[in-house]
C-alpha cells in the first residue's frame, strides 16, 4: 500500500498537468482576445510546473524518496575543525527548516573547547536522501581562526556522511546474535534522567565491526531503536559500496576514494567563495550558503550526475 501511495504521488501531478495543457489548448482554440491575458498566465504557470516535475525526475535513485541520516565528523584541525563541524550542523538544520524537512538529532558529541566532534541527524521528508546525497564527502573551510591568538588563517576539514533510512529492506537482515549491546551514562545535555541513568546505547555489529552510538533520548529503548536504525543504514551503505567497488574493478576503473579529497571548499578569507569541485558550481554569497541556501549546489550535482550517466552510455 505504501508503494502504491508513492507511485500515486508521482503519477497524479503528471495527470493534472496533462489536463491543464488540454484545457489551455481548448482555450487557445477559441481565439478570444479577451482571454489572451488569462491564457498567457496559465502557460507561464504550466511551464513552471513542468520545470518542477523535470527537477523531481532527476531523483531516479532507488532510495532517493527515502528519509536520510546525516552524520558530520570533525577532521584534522582540533578546535577549528570541531567548530567547523558545528557550523555545518547549523547549515544543514537551516536547510532542512527552509525546505520543510523534519529533523531529529540522534547522537551528538561535544568538543572540549568549542564545536562538536560528531553529530548524527535524522532528516525526514519526501526526497530527503535524494537531495542530501550530493553532500556526501569532505568539506573544507578556509578562514581567519577565532581560536588563534595571532588570528592567522586556518584550513579545517569535516566529513559529511549521508545514508538512506531503510525500514523494511529485505536486503538488510540483522541477526540479534551478531550484536553486542552496551549501555552507559550519557555525557551530553538532556536533563537529570539522562545524567543519572544508563540511557545511552552502543551497538557493535560483530561481523563488520560497525559501532553505532545513540544518547540523545531520555529513554534507553528509544536510543536502542535509533541506534538500530542507524546500523541498518550503515549496513546498506557497506553493501552498496562493496557492489560498486566490485563493478568498478570489473570495468577496470576502480580507484580508492581517500578521506582527504574534499568535494567543496568554503573560503571566508582572503576572499568570499563557496565552490563545489565536482560540478564547478560556485557562489560568493558565503553567508547565504552557511545559512542553508544549498539547493543550487544540490541541483547542479544532480544535473552533473545525469550528464555523466549519459556520456558513459
Amino acid at each position: 500500500m505504501r508503494t502504491i501511495a508513492l507511485l500515486g504521488d508521482e503519477v497524479q501531478p503528471w495527470l493534472e498537468l496533462q489536463q491543464r495543457v488540454k484545457d489551455a489548448l481548448d482555450l487557445a482554440a477559441l481565439d478570444d482576445e479577451s482571454l489572451r491575458e488569462e491564457l498567457q498566465a496559465e502557460i507561464a504557470s504550466i511551464e513552471k510546473a513542468i520545470q518542477k516535475r523535470e527537477f523531481y525526475a532527476m531523483f531516479s535513485g532507488k532510495y532517493d524518496r527515502n528519509d536520510a541520516l546525516l552524520a558530520i565528523h570533525a577532521g584534522a584541525g582540533g578546535t577549528d575543525s570541531q567548530d567547523w563541524a558545528e557550523m555545518l550542523e547549523r547549515m544543514y538544520l537551516r536547510w532542512a527548516e527552509r525546505n520543510g524537512f523534519k529533523t531529529e538529532i540522534l547522537d551528538r558529541s561535544i568538543g572540549e573547547e568549542a564545536g562538536i566532534k560528531s553529530v548524527t541527524i535524522s532528516v525526514e521528508g519526501k526526497y530527503a536522501y535524494g537531495y542530501l546525497r550530493s553532500e556526501k564527502g569532505v568539506h573544507r573551510l578556509v578562514r581567519l581562526s577565532p581560536f588563534d591568538a595571532s588570528h592567522r588563517r586556518h584550513t579545517s576539514f569535516a566529513l559529511v556522511e549521508v545514508l538512506p533510512q531503510v525500514e523494511d529492506d529485505k536486503e538488510i537482515e540483522i541477526n540479534p546474535n551478531d550484536l553486542r549491546i552496551d549501555t552507559f551514562r550519557a555525557a551530553g545535555a538532556g536533563g537529570q534522567n539522562v545524567q543519572k541513568n544508563d540511557t545511552a546505547v552502543r551497538i557493535t555489529h560483530l561481523p563488520t565491526g560497525i559501532v553505532v552510538t545513540c544518547q540523545n533520548e531520555r529513554s534507553q529503548l528509544q536510543n536502542r531503536e535509533n541506534a538500530l536504525r542507524v546500523l541498518r543504514s550503515r549496513l546498506l551503505e557497506l553493501k552498496q559500496r562493496e557492489q560498486e567497488e566490485q563493478m568498478a574493478q570489473l570495468r577496470g576503473e576502480f580507484q580508492k576514494v581517500e578521506w582527504g579529497n574534499q568535494i567543496r571548499s568554503y573560503v571566508l578569507h582572503p576572499y568570499q567563495l563557496v565552490k563545489d569541485h565536482r560540478t564547478g558550481y560556485e557562489t560568493s554569497n558565503t553567508t547565504a550558503v552557511l545559512d542553508g541556501e544549498l539547493n543550487g549546489f544540490m541541483e547542479a550535482y544532480l544535473r552533473h550526475q545525469i550528464g555523466e550517466m549519459e556520456s558513459s552510455r
